[in-house]
């Protein structure tokens, strides 16, 4: 009889699981479909009328104008602020801020006003945040119980970050990776698979939204001179990866204590010093998402330096307020790195980029396993050797650095580190 009624309990628990997902993957399916739909527009828009880039400043004062006037609330003993952004939906997992509604909608305006004016951005941050804010409308909705709020959160991260990039399976682990370097938290498997896999389909099928495709043409043969040179290369694009959260971090700390936190004036000067670098450099390449040159150094030679560009001008978009997401950004810097290095290593130009891509974004997120089923994904399988090893690679020696301050450390990466359990990334850098 026991027997029974723990299957019973599991069936119903089970279930809950899977409608609850299921339902925060329509909704964040559907808002990341418009996403996606109206940054492409706003791109040609852009692309096809190049002054507009003149009213960044001013599109940075209206984003400081939200996030100062509507996007802070003081709920339960904690001040929340969405201009916290991702680090906002990784508190709220642990119980430590809680994410308003309203979210969703101002990071959405805000990465449309970004992208619109040529901040240099991603995407995945609306769709991420997006999901946070539905989540959370879930949860208070259905009265889900406190102790599984945090697995609904989560499956809001995987629908966002699935539909994104037509990337269900990475999407499904991503949600559960994220949120604690060192640790999956597979309590929420169910609804992250249940949620990312619905996100997939309602944004491709339903919508028919169609996601970017990186053409890996060639794999080298397997080697030991390979594999050496692909660890060489994993640990130089970890590097890149480090130095550009370092920079977008401390332009963040300064701008802030510049401005006194005022949103409006941060954002209005990063506005004003990207026109000025646009005009420095005569070209457009590095603002908004980046995506034609993305594509390009997949097939053919890109600027030598287009890396560093990127990596500038993304900087200082989103550390002086601005909004959007940084996938894109560290995809951009991984995969022209990789490009520029061509010239000097008998390695697949295609393959090059591809490495640097995964390897970028791995260091940067901290999630190995996520950033390995990314390349499978995208790639079809392609060259899984030498992916796990740029993961784990790279993953290592980023150091206790990466893209959110809060993401909470479950195990340091080594024991080397002389780490203690629990600290946060911020706090590691603080005490260094």
């Amino acid at each position: 009889m026991n027997g029974r009624r723990k299957y019973q309990r599991f069936a119903i628990v089970f279930g809950k699981w899977v409608f609850l997902g299921a339902i925060i993957g329509a909704i964040v399916g559907s808002t990341t479909a418009l996403l996606l739909e109206m940054n492409d527009f706003l791109g040609e828009v852009r692309d096809g009328s190049k002054w507009v880039i003149y009213f960044l400043p001013l599109g940075g004062l209206i984003i400081g104008y939200m996030y100062m006037n509507y996007g802070k609330v003081y709920a339960n003993n904690k001040m929340n602020d969405a201009a916290d952004l991702n680090n906002l939906v990784i508190e709220a997992v642990h119980g430590k801020k809680t994410i308003m509604r309203r979210m969703g909608f101002i990071v959405y305006i805000g990465t449309f006003i970004t992208v619109l004016f040529g901040g240099s951005t991603g995407r995945e941050g609306a769709a991420v945040q997006m999901g946070g804010s539905v989540a959370e409308a879930v949860n208070r909705f259905f009265k889900v119980p406190p102790i599984d709020t945090k697995l609904i959160l989560m499956s809001g991260i995987s629908a966002g970050f699935g539909a994104a990039f037509g990337t269900p399976i990475t999407g499904a682990v991503f949600g559960m990776e994220m949120v604690a370097l060192g640790k999956l938290k597979f309590e929420a498997v169910v609804p992250c698979v249940t949620a990312s896999f619905i996100g997939h389909y309602i944004t491709e099928k339903a919508w028919n939204v169609e996601h970017e495709k990186f053409l890996l043409q060639t794999i080298p043969q397997m080697s030991v001179t390979t594999v050496v040179k692909v660890i060489v290369l994993s640990v130089l694009f970890s590097l890149i990866s480090l130095a550009y959260c370092q920079l977008r971090h401390w332009i963040q700390k300064w701008t802030e204590k510049i401005f006194q936190k005022n949103h409006m004036k941060r954002a209005f000067a990063g506005g004003v010093v990207i026109v000025v670098l646009t005009l420095i450099l005569g070209t457009t390449d590095y603002n908004g998402r980046g995506l034609d040159m993305l594509e390009q150094s997949f097939t053919e030679e890109v600027p030598p330096f287009a890396f560093l560009a990127k990596l500038l001008f993304t900087a200082i978009t989103l550390g002086t307020g601005f909004v959007g997401g940084e996938a894109i950004p560290l995809f951009f810097m991984g995969a022209t790195f990789g490009n520029a290095l061509y010239p000097f290593l008998n390695l697949p130009l295609s393959f090059l980029a591809a490495l640097g891509m995964i390897a970028a974004f791995c260091a940067g997120t901290n999630t190995p396993i996520a950033a390995f089923l990314l390349a499978l994904e995208m790639f079809d399988g392609q060259g899984v050797e030498y992916f796990f090893v740029a993961c784990i690679v790279s993953y290592l020696f980023s150091g206790h650095h990466g893209l959110w301050p809060v993401q909470t450390m479950f195990e340091p990466k080594s024991r080397l580190f002389n780490i203690e359990n629990g600290q946060t990334i911020g706090q590691v850098e603080k005490n260094k």
